[in-house]
């Protein structure tokens, strides 16, 4: 199978694990059977790689996430980045030429799109591989996944089929509705519309050119920014005669709220915590490492990270972006290609990180013009590079670059580091890159 999973914005709604750079399919909360965790995004990349070994899997992105991606899947699956935002159909059109220009693959093979974060089982994927299967057939343009509802669901736009069979024709499509517009929707027969389809390749760079002036990856990644902002149901689903619908009963959840993520957890706390016996209902996940005791709480979430702590009824947390939205503050923890690094202490004049290198992996080679840097190195072994100077630091070495000088580290075992900042304006936006000779 080719697959593109749609990796979409920071999912505020998961505050405070959620931010602008970690969006929310890149929190480790589904356990695994070692013991650990998994992400949403490793959830179902090990999914499809479970039922296809030899899928080729490409994720459509902001530049943001990138790093993220690279640090849970490695360097092995393909990314489209998207240079802004601009709705799902100019992001699928890239991706599609993506695949064809850089990838190349053909423009008769399949290809299946679907959101990189539903919470589902393998029968989902067993469907992505009939998807598939049904649009190399040819027997229409574009073939959708309908999903059977469980509940007049108001999120959700809804299909509806010309009939009953597991395949079916798309009688119609109906916009997300209110609830008891979505009863009548069920009644008559109405899937959900999870933003799941498949096509031949040729067909959306078709429809690349005619709808955005060109089906080149190179063009449409430099127009990107002026191209229209406009959904792939809008612009081609629901004008395209020759679709189908292949009915999907199997589980199929959407985790965007606190409410439904603690429903997928296997336990009802991640991390430090303890809930009295008098506590029902109650889910914990802790990233910090301090304590969290619930006494006497029922249908509670509570969650604590380095970005801020949230306590809040399970129903009411859907509520909680336009609160997080008005929070303006400094990222405290991101997951980077080459490690992660958590913010411990800000002051009018300072920043300290702790920073987690990967084995074998470095930080660009790089300089700041407002701000001295200290490492200390309190964990594993590395090479440090300074103005074209390396040198080994192992545990309790201690480097000082001033402002202006050139450094990076790479890490031989995995290297954690203290990293005082020292300066009047200290910013993510101060750094300058370079080409690390030798």
């Amino acid at each position: 199978m080719n697959i593109v999973l749609l990796s979409g914005g920071s999912g505020r709604r998961l505050w405070p694990l959620s931010n602008d750079i970690r969006s929310k399919q890149f929190i480790k909360i589904f356990e695994t059977a070692d013991g650990g965790y998994e992400s949403m995004v490793q959830r179902v990349y090990r999914q499809i790689k479970t039922v296809d070994a030899g899928a080729s899997i490409t994720i459509a992105t902001s530049k943001t996430q990138v790093s993220a991606i690279h640090n849970q899947l490695g360097d092995g699956v393909g990314i489209s980045v998207e240079p802004c935002r601009r709705d799902t159909f100019p992001a699928i059109a890239l991706a599609t030429a993506y695949l064809h220009d850089v990838q190349k693959i053909g423009e008769d093979e399949p290809v299946v799109v679907c959101p990189v974060d539903p919470y589902v089982e393998d029968d989902y994927f067993q469907m992505l591989k009939r998807l598939s299967e049904q649009a190399e057939s040819g027997e229409a343009n574009l073939v959708l996944m309908g999903i059977e509802p469980t509940y007049p669901s108001e999120k959700y736009g809804y299909i509806l089929p010309e009939s009953t069979q597991p395949i079916s024709s798309v009688h119609t499509f109906r916009e997300k509705p209110d609830a008891e517009t979505a009863k009548g929707y069920i009644a008559r027969g109405a899937l959900w519309n999870g933003g799941v389809f498949a096509y031949r390749l040729g067909y959306v760079l078709r429809k690349a050119r005619e709808l955005l002036g060109s089906c080149d990856y190179d063009d449409l990644f430099d127009r990107y920014e002026a191209l229209p902002k406009i959904s792939f149901d809008y612009a081609v689903a629901e004008a395209e005669p020759k679709i189908q619908v292949l009915r999907f009963g199997g589980q199929w959840k959407d985790l965007g709220t606190w409410n439904t993520l603690t429903e997928a957890m296997s336990t009802p706390t991640i991390g430090e915590a303890m809930l009295s016996s008098s506590c029902e209902n109650v889910h914990v996940v802790n990233e910090l490492n301090v304590p969290i005791v619930c006494m006497g709480l029922r249908d509670v979430v509570v969650s604590a990270s380095p970005e801020g702590i949230l306590v809040s009824d399970k129903e009411l947390s859907s509520g909680i972006k336009p609160m997080v939205d008005a929070i303006r503050q400094q990222i405290m923890f991101a997951e980077k290609s080459w490690g992660s690094f958590r913010v411990l202490d800000v002051g009018a004049d300072s920043l300290t990180i702790k920073v987690t290198l990967r084995p074998g992996h470095a930080m660009n080679y790089h300089s700041h013009e407002k701000r001295d840097e200290i490492w200390n190195v309190i964990s594993g072994e590395g090479i440090v590079t300074v103005d074209g100077m390396v040198q080994p630091v192992t545990v309790g070495d201690v480097i000082t670059m001033q402002a202006g000088c050139r450094h990076t580290v790479e890490a031989i075992t995995e290297l954690q580091l203290i990293e005082v900042q020292l300066g009047k304006d200290i910013s993510v936006h101060d750094k300058q890159k370079y080409a690390l000779e030798g």
